[in-house]
């Protein structure tokens, strides 16, 4: 467990807890990467080098205009964005799985501090793969992007714009330098730290600079010095 930049996390304890879902709750990054690597085959095309990575984290509208781009072909962006979904609710009906230690942090959780899931993905993918895990109950709200104009100034932008960070720090009832963020992908920690909350970043380091986004990264949520921190404050608020 690493600390990285501006405060310390460790001697704080957050109101209230957001979590990102594709990759932090839900192992389902890898069905991302399937669904992309179908949706490309099926127009007789291959992903460049290094485009899983920029992809990560990417709502999924935005992913297909960037598949489309990425192979020259702006025209695919409708085909391609709507072969990436599909291919994705397939995957993730087929096989819902959560990340390790997953069930036990949120249920360390529930019930003592507000807890909500801010993601890029549909609100109908969201719901079912939390509810087929026996998580979405612990969650008082989901927060996704909304399908408003973008100049409808009650739109809700997907990462790495703050809007889902900002919401869900709002419906849990407290400021947002007040909330924690749990985000495995560099667009969600972006998204979070422009919405001013603490960030905690969750699996493999990012190379460089890139881990000093966050105010801490650890390798997983069943890491021995987290679940020693959130012991520590969450035994403030008890049921």
């Amino acid at each position: 467990m690493v600390s990285t930049t501006g405060h310390h996390l460790l001697d704080w304890s957050p109101r209230a807890v957001v979590f990102d879902c594709d990759g932090t709750l839900m192992d389902s990054e890898r069905h991302w990467q399937e669904a992309r690597g179908r949706a490309f085959r099926g127009f007789g095309l291959q992903a460049p080098p290094g485009f899983a990575e920029q992809a990560k984290g990417v709502h999924y509208a935005d992913c297909g205009r960037l598949m489309a781009e990425s192979v020259h072909k702006p025209e695919l962006t409708a085909d391609l964005t709507a072969a990436l979904l599909q291919n994705f609710l397939e995957l993730v009906a087929d096989d819902p799985v959560t990340m390790p230690g997953a069930v036990e942090l949120v249920r360390l959780l529930s019930g003592r501090l507000p807890l909500a899931v801010a993601s890029n993905c549909p609100a109908e993918v969201v719901e079912a793969s939390l509810g087929r895990a026996g998580l979405r109950a612990h969650f008082a709200h989901i927060v996704v992007p909304s399908a408003a104009p973008a100049d409808d100034t009650g739109a809700v932008r997907p990462k790495p714009w703050p809007d889902v960070y900002e919401t869900a720090a709002r419906l849990c009832g407290v400021g947002a330098d007040e909330a924690l963020a749990v985000e495995d992908s560099l667009t969600g920690v972006e998204s979070a730290r422009r919405a001013r909350l603490r960030v905690l970043g969750v699996g493999p380091r990012p190379p460089g600079d890139d881990d000093h986004r966050a105010d801490l990264w650890v390798p997983a949520l069943h890491t021995p010095e987290l679940l020693a921190w959130v012991h520590n404050w969450a035994s403030f608020h008890e049921r």
